[in-house]
C-alpha cells in the first residue's frame, strides 16, 4: 500500500486524466489481513466493472494525524469518490469531505458511528458494507468446541465504537445461555500481552470481535493463550492467521467487493450514497484452523468437520 499520506500535494495524481481516467481515494486505517483483503476487494470489484479508474491508496498506520492529512489531501484533489476501510478512516473522511461520496467497509454499525442517519436510507454522503459478524453463531461454535464452558472471555479496544457495539451484543448472547462473561479492554497493542496473562485463570475460552488492535496483535495474544490450552474464537478469518481456533466470521474480501460495486454504481451515476442502504454479508461458513486445534489438543466435533472448512495457518 502506498505511503502514509505525508506526500507533497504536487505529487498526488490529478482527479481526472486527459483520457478520462478518474482517480479515486482509498484510505485504510492500518495493515492487517482483514483490512488488506477489504482493500483488494474494493479495487478488484471496480476493475471488474471496466471503469477507467486509478486508485490513490493510502495507509494511515493507525495514526489519527495521518488520517487527517490523507483526508485533507483527498479533498484538495477533488476526487469524485473516496473509499474508506475501517470506522476511524470513514469517520475522518466524512468529517473532512462533506460533499464527496464516501463508500466505506469494515464498519460494524454505521448509525452508532454517526456516519449515516439510517442504515436503510443513509441520508448522508456515506454508505458501504458492514462487517457485523454473527455473534450468536460464534457462541454456538464455542459450545461445540468446549461444551462444558462456563466462562467466556473477551478482549477488545475500549475506544473502538465497532468493538463496543459487538461487546454489547456478546453480553446479551452470553446472558441468554446462562454463561459468565469476563470482559477486558485494551487501548493499544502494547496492552494485549499483560491483559491476556491476567485472563488465563479466569476463562474457559475466548471470543474476540472484529477489532483492529486485536487483529493486529493476534500473534501476541495467541502466544500466551495457546500454550495455556485456551482457544480463541474470532470474529473473522484473518484472525485465524494469527493463531485463532475457529470462526463463523465475515469475509472481508467479499465485503470489499460489495463496497467496490457500490462505488462503481456511484461513479457511473446510477446511485447516490444518501439513498444506498448499508449492505451486509448474509451467508456464513464455519472455518477451523486445524493447526491450532492440534496444538490445543482439541477434537474437531464431527458435526463441524462435515460442514466447516478446515484451514491451516
Amino acid at each position: 500500500l502506498a505511503g502514509c499520506g505525508g506526500e507533497d500535494k504536487a505529487q498526488a495524481p490529478a482527479a481526472k486524466a486527459a483520457d478520462g481516467t478518474k482517480t479515486v481515494g482509498l484510505v485504510q486505517l492500518v495493515e492487517h489481513p482483514a483490512l488488506d483483503a477489504a482493500s483488494r476487494g474494493i479495487q478488484d470489484a471496480v476493475k471488474a466493472r471496466g471503469l477507467k479508474v486509478t486508485f490513490d491508496v493510502q495507509n494511515a498506520q493507525a495514526d489519527q494525524s495521518n488520517l487527517a492529512n490523507i483526508a485533507q489531501r483527498f479533498v484538495s484533489q477533488e476526487y469524485p469518490l473516496i473509499f474508506a476501510v475501517a470506522t476511524p478512516a470513514a469517520q475522518t473522511m466524512a468529517n473532512a469531505a462533506k460533499n464527496t461520496p464516501i463508500v466505506a467497509t469494515a464498519v460494524t454499525d454505521y448509525e452508532a458511528a454517526k456516519l449515516v442517519i439510517n442504515k436503510d436510507k443513509p441520508g448522508t454522503n456515506v454508505t458501504g458494507s458492514s462487517d457485523l459478524n454473527p455473534i450468536g453463531a460464534q457462541l454456538d461454535l464455542i459450545m461445540q468446541f468446549v461444551p462444558n464452558a462456563k466462562t467466556i472471555g473477551t478482549i477488545y479496544n475500549s475506544s473502538e465504537i465497532n468493538s463496543q457495539f459487538q461487546a454489547k451484543i456478546l453480553k446479551e448472547e452470553v446472558q441468554k445461555r446462562g454463561l459468565t462473561l469476563v470482559e477486558l479492554t485494551v487501548s493499544s497493542v502494547n496492552d494485549v500481552q499483560q491483559t491476556a496473562q491476567s485472563m488465563l485463570d479466569k476463562v474457559d475460552v475466548i471470543y474476540v470481535p472484529t477489532d483492529n488492535i486485536i487483529a493486529s496483535a493476534m500473534p501476541v495474544l495467541t502466544k500466551i493463550t495457546t500454550p495455556a490450552g485456551i482457544g480463541i474464537i474470532t470474529g473473522e478469518e484473518g484472525m485465524l492467521k494469527g493463531g485463532g481456533l475457529a470462526t463463523v466470521g465475515v469475509d472481508y474480501y467479499n465485503l470489499g467487493r460489495i463496497a467496490g460495486d457500490m462505488g462503481a454504481d456511484i461513479l457511473q451515476g446510477k446511485a447516490q450514497p444518501q439513498n444506498m442502504a448499508i449492505r451486509f454479508q448474509t451467508e456464513f461458513k464455519a472455518k477451523i484452523n486445524a493447526s491450532v486445534a492440534e496444538k490445543l489438543g482439541v477434537k474437531i466435533p464431527d458435526s463441524l468437520a462435515k460442514n466447516a472448512e478446515l484451514v491451516r495457518y
